[in-house]
């Protein structure tokens, strides 16, 4: 029996689709990046997927990220040497550039 993610937050018609943990994106073969993802239906596990980018669509996932986090309100717990250029402080502002 295989077991999946537990079940958390409102879906949309039964689905859910969330990270698998332990599983880093990595890059294909043919050059893509390749996110893992879980499929839950109706609250139970229905398999492994991926969401794959090509090199300018994680660009642009990565710069809506960055945007995105930098108007949390919370500061995002990421240790100083893990932390992208795009998240680090310089005078009290952030690098970043909306896309």
């Amino acid at each position: 029996m295989t077991t999946g993610p537990t079940h958390h937050g409102p879906t949309h018609h039964g689905l859910r689709i969330s990270r698998v943990p332990g599983k880093p994106l990595h890059r294909d073969a043919d050059g893509r990046y390749a996110i893992p993802l879980w499929l839950l239906r109706n609250g139970k596990f229905d398999g492994d997927i991926a969401l794959q980018l090509s090199p300018a669509e994680a660009e642009m996932l990565h710069a809506q990220l960055c945007f995105a986090l930098d108007v949390e309100p919370e500061p995002v717990t990421t240790p100083a040497d893990q932390t992208p250029d795009c998240r680090k402080h310089t005078h009290g502002r952030t690098n970043v550039h909306r896309p």
